[in-house]
Order: structure tokens, then C-alpha cells, then sequence
């Protein structure tokens, strides 16, 4: 459509950005609106329908199914790729509206468009969430009980952290009471409440997602994280080659190459960062004294050993991104995780040279 208009969105917390070209690149109008749906659909409705540029983040999810929703052409693009808006000198809600605008008028590719979950997922993913959000203030509360108790010369025994709160109430200094009851209370209710959550997620594994049956096969991948990995990936067809996981998670390296030189350099962390702590813990059991022998094991011990100072921390990496593609294979081809699939593939070549 050569007569379409384009319209960069710049997302505030309080209010929107608003910047209308023409089919000609012209600004034809720019425009502050309130943050709210009934201001947007006011406003949208009466343009006709549109290309309609805005970056990721908290409030882009539900404008853009408004927005798509009034027969507007919604593209979401990725901020960590638009060093052109973040890093810019002249930077400012109205100008970043414009350059959105310009750059989907010129090539969609340069917003690195991303695609939003659907409404059902977010919620469900919204669950385990929240239970990170209990597990970590627990883990404070209890530290913080610890090192309480040592500033009076005591310690609590070792305990797991579901009786953290039974071991406590037993073994506190009496003049702590006062100061460490109500935390007991409160890391009781917290483990109760993430027990509730543990068991719900165990639900939504056997009833509404099944495919993730074939992920808690490997050792070493509980149900958070594998329904987790269902969650944000959403659609494993997204992705034509599993090894593009890696990437999409962030866990590759980052690449600054020029002529001779191609630096060694950190993994990018692009991605969701929940998920990648999730495969990254996952990694470290499987690395540890308690993970079973497999090829994803032996892969990683065998690249500690010859990695140095900083062998373990990438040999972690390195599985944590071996398990993602691994993960995302499985989920794609419906085939039964086998733990000694390289040597059973050694095995069946030589069988088919015989």
C-alpha cells in the first residue's frame, strides 16, 4: 500500500509518544496520549490502518493487541538492537517516536521485531514467575535469620529450606525471640505458599502441556524449568534449527570481528533471563557431584578439564546451551531423551560399516 501511513509509538509509564508520517516520510502529526486503552483506542480508530513501530517492554504486550486488534500492522521491535534510539545524543520521547517511525518505513529488519507470548502462556508463565519471586525472598529472610544467630555466637544446624523454619523456632537464641518469631511465621507461610505453587506447575505440566514429558526425561530438569522453556519459547516451529535456541537465549558469544582479529568475548545474555539462570542451574547439577553419567555430563566435564583458570564457569555455559538445543529437538521431533545418544550414534555407524 503506497499511501499507507507509518507511526512510531515511544511507550512511557504514564503516557505515549506519538509520531504520523506520510507515504512520503512528512510528519503529519505528533502527539502525547495518557497511557490508557481508552486513549489509544480513541486515538487509532480513527487513523486508518497503519503500520505501527514500538519497542518491547512493560506496557507492549497488550498496546500492540489493542492496536493489532483495530486493524493497525503492529511491529514490536527489540531494543538491545536499536543502538541508533538508546545511544543517541539527541535522545527524547518525540524523537524516538519519529525514529521508530523511519525505520520501519525504511526496513522492518532494522527493529528486530520480536513476538509477544499469547494470553494464555503469559499467564501461566506469570505462576512460575511469582514462585521466583517467594523462592528468592525465602532465601533472604533465611540468610538473614543465619547471620543473625551468628552475631550472638550461635549457628542453626544444617537443614534443608522446607524445615528451615521448624529448625529455627527449635534452636533460636532466647533473646532473639522477640526479633526472629515473626520471620518464622512468615518463611512457614512462604514455604507453604511455594509448595502450592510446585504443585500447580506439576498440574499444568501433565494436563495443559504435555510436550514437557519428554524435557523432565533428562536429569537434571525439573518441571519449572521445563515448563518454563515451553512457556517463552511458546511454538518450537519459531525456530528452523534447534542450535538457534542458543542464540535466542543468549547463550553464545558475543562476536567482534574485524580483518585478523576475532575476539574471544562473553556470552551476549540476550534473551529471556529467567529461563537462561534455568538452564544455566540445571548445567551445574549436571556438572556436579550428583549428576548422573551422560553424554551431556562427560561433554562438560571433558571441557573443564582442558579450560584453565575459567574451565567450569564456561564448561556450565557451554552444557546450559547444549541442554536448550537438546531440549527444543526433543520438543520439536517427539523422540525419547537418550542420555548416551552420541554413543548409541557411534555405535549404529559402525554397525551400518560392518
Amino acid at each position: 500500500m503506497t499511501n499507507r501511513i507509518t507511526v512510531g509509538v515511544d511507550l512511557g509509564d504514564q503516557s505515549h509518544s506519538i509520531c504520523v508520517l506520510d507515504a512520503d516520510g512528512n510528519v503529519i502529526e505528533r502527539k502525547t496520549l495518557a497511557n490508557t486503552a481508552a486513549a489509544l483506542r480513541k486515538y487509532f480508530e480513527a487513523l486508518p490502518p497503519a503500520l505501527v513501530a514500538m519497542e518491547a517492554g512493560a506496557h507492549s504486550a497488550w498496546v500492540s493487541q489493542l492496536l493489532s486488534g483495530l486493524n493497525h500492522n503492529v511491529v514490536v521491535g527489540n531494543p538491545r538492537k536499536m543502538a541508533m534510539i538508546w545511544n543517541s545524543y539527541d535522545k527524547s520521547d518525540i524523537t524516538d517516536a519519529e525514529k521508530l517511525a523511519r525505520m520501519a518505513r525504511f526496513d522492518l529488519r532494522l527493529l528486530h521485531p520480536i513476538h509477544h507470548r499469547g494470553k494464555a502462556a503469559h499467564a501461566d508463565l506469570a505462576i512460575i514467575k511469582s514462585r521466583d519471586m517467594l523462592v528468592k525472598s525465602r532465601s533472604m529472610m533465611i540468610a538473614h535469620a543465619r547471620g543473625l544467630v551468628k552475631s550472638v555466637g550461635q549457628r542453626i544446624s544444617k537443614c534443608s529450606t522446607e524445615s528451615f523454619h521448624t529448625r529455627l523456632n527449635d534452636e533460636m537464641p532466647e533473646e532473639l525471640r522477640p526479633a526472629l518469631e515473626p520471620l518464622v511465621k512468615i518463611i512457614e507461610e512462604l514455604t507453604a505458599r511455594i509448595r502450592h505453587y510446585n504443585n500447580l506447575i506439576d498440574k499444568k505440566c501433565r494436563e495443559d502441556y504435555p510436550e514437557t514429558e519428554a524435557l523432565l526425561a533428562i536429569s537434571g530438569v525439573g518441571p519449572v524449568t521445563a515448563l518454563a522453556f515451553v512457556l517463552t519459547l511458546e511454538d518450537h516451529k519459531r525456530f528452523n534449527n534447534s542450535r538457534e535456541v542458543g542464540a535466542f537465549l543468549g547463550l553464545v558469544p558475543r562476536r567482534d570481528q574485524s580483518g585478523n582479529t576475532d575476539k574471544q568475548l562473553r556470552i551476549t545474555k540476550a534473551g529471556d533471563s529467567y529461563l537462561r539462570r534455568l538452564l544455566v542451574g540445571s548445567a551445574q547439577y549436571i556438572l556436579g557431584p550428583f549428576g548422573p553419567d551422560c553424554d551431556l555430563r562427560r561433554f562438560g566435564l571433558k571441557l573443564a578439564a582442558r579450560g584453565g583458570m575459567n574451565g567450569k564457569r564456561r564448561a556450565v555455559v557451554a552444557v546450559a546451551r547444549r541442554l536448550a538445543v537438546m531440549m527444543h529437538h526433543l520438543w520439536k521431533t517427539g523422540k525419547t531423551y537418550d542420555a548416551f545418544h552420541r554413543q548409541t550414534s557411534k555405535k549404529g555407524n559402525r554397525g551400518d560399516a560392518a
